[in-house]
């Protein structure tokens, strides 16, 4: 698959149905997914593999993700510049 079609499925998948989530998914994808290792792109896709309610109690710091490597991927996304 080509890099611009990846990111295209990769667009299709940020979209949550709630504004605020797409939004932090998009900023992710935009902003750092391009310099990001093969190690952190996995932990992206197993985040946008999660349920929607479970991400925005993890974004709104309601709960806090078991698995250490998706708490700091989740972070680092509340920590990126809008």
């Amino acid at each position: 698959m080509s890099d611009e079609a990846e990111l295209r499925r990769l667009r299709w998948r940020c979209r949550r149905g709630m504004r605020e989530l797409d939004q932090l998914m998009l900023r992710y994808l935009d902003g750092r997914w391009p310099a990001a290792d093969e190690t952190e792109r996995a932990v992206f896709l197993r985040l946008l593999d999660t349920e929607d309610d479970k991400l925005w109690r993890w974004f709104m710091g309601r709960e806090t993700p078991q698995d250490a490597d998706l708490d700091v991927l989740v972070r680092t996304i509340i920590d990126l510049p809008h």
